[in-house]
Parts: C-alpha cells; structure tokens; sequence
C-alpha cells in the first residue's frame, strides 16, 4: 500500500486541495464541472439530502468541493488506485467532511457493488482520463513526467472511459437525474454521440470554457428506459 505524501496545497473552487503524488493534480478546466454540478443542484432544490456520485474522483477535488459548495448532500467517490484513495479520504478529512462524503475503490461503478445506489442518484460527476495512449507515447507524454498514466490515458481514441460511463452511470441516476463529465477539445461530438445511442437520456448540452471551446457534457436521465441498459462494467 503506498504512503500518501502530501506535494503542495491547491486551490480547486475557492477550496484547499491537497494535491499528493501519483494522483492527477486538480486543473482549472475540471471548475467548469464543478460549478455546473453545483449550479444544478441548487437548482433541485433541497427537500431531502441530494446525491451524488463523483467517479474517477481522483484527489477528490470534486467531491470535497461539491460537499461544501452544497450543504445537503451526500456524495459516493470512487477511484482505481490505493494512491487517489488515499489522497482522496485525506482531503476529506481536511474539510471534516467524513459523515457526507465516502470513498470507494474500484473499477469504475464496481466500486459501488452493495452499497444499493441504483436508481437513486440525482448527479453522477466524472473527470474521465481522455488523451489517446498515442499522444500519451507522443506529443503529450510531458504529461506523464510527474502524474500516473492512468489519469490520462483514455484508450485507443480517448474516449474509452466515456463509453462504459454513459453506459454504466444510467444504471445509477434516478429518472431525471444528471450525468456531467469532462471530455477533452475536439471530443464533443463523439461524447454527444455517446450519449445518444445509449438511448438513456435527453439530448445533451456542452458547456463552453473561458474561450467558447465546448469541455462538458451535461445529459438528464430520461424519465423511463427507452432501451434495455446493461449492468455496470467489472
């Protein structure tokens, strides 16, 4: 089991992250998540604790900030790696967030195996790796100079995360519920088709950084299955 060795302190939302090694460091691009996932479920209302889901969590930045962000909820992180767990639980405790905010480590929503959170998620939020393995082994393998490959390496066409995540996160939304995530410049017609040959949601909108260049995905789980859906990806 690795040790968690603590590199710099971030800020990640307004929020103190704790960025450790072997763990994707927070960006600026993942606020834009963020603060969508925030802004709806504010928008919900509050009339019972919301839930959410972060997967790939990470350090747990999106976890850590969306529970502070909003009050009453209850979020489910989920990593690959002994390092992002660990890194994870250390910025929760940080921001004595512990009664609201649980860590679980897995192959994606395997993670979640008995915890019964099908059909109860109001909000599933996820920073998927998504960068093809050959720009990792060529023009972008700077990036693996002091991060892991796996927070980057999205597969074959960098999108291979995304696809067993559309999949895999409607089997955890209540009907109406959102799935946001990341994706990388120029993948926003490849994830918008993702999501609508999952025949699993509305159609879905981008939301555009500082530059107008489409970054997230936001999709609400249609309110009955126009489909069969097949179960979580071990």
């Amino acid at each position: 089991m690795p040790t968690f060795e603590p590199q710099a302190t971030l800020k990640f939302m307004n929020v103190d992250i704790i960025a450790a090694a072997d763990v994707l460091k927070p960006r600026a691009e993942t606020e834009i998540l963020g603060r969508r996932a925030v802004e709806q479920l504010l928008q919900i209302g509050i009339v019972r604790p919301l839930r959410v889901v972060d997967m790939c969590c990470g350090s747990g930045n999106l976890a850590v900030a969306i529970a502070l962000h909003v009050p009453d909820c209850r979020v489910w992180a989920a990593d690959l790696t002994d390092a992002a767990a660990i890194a994870a639980k250390s910025n929760i405790e940080l921001h004595r967030l512990s009664d609201r905010v649980e860590i679980r480590q897995g192959n994606l929503f395997a993670a979640f195996d008995g915890d019964g959170l099908e059909k109860t998620i109001d909000l599933v939020v996820c920073n998927p790796p998504y960068i093809s393995a050959a720009r990792l082994d060529g023009p972008s393998a700077n990036l693996l100079l002091g991060e892991p490959r796996e927070a980057f390496d999205g597969g074959p066409f960098g999108l291979s995360i995304h696809q067993r995540l559309v999949r895999d996160a409607a089997t955890f939304l209540k009907p109406g519920g959102f799935l946001m995530c990341e994706f990388g410049v120029g993948q926003d017609r490849q994830v918008a088709s993702l999501i609508e040959r999952s025949r699993a949601y509305h159609p879905c909108e981008n939301v555009l950084d500082t530059n107008g260049i489409p970054r997230v995905a936001v999709a609400r789980r249609l309110e009955f299955d126009d489909g069969p859906l097949q179960g979580p990806a071990r």
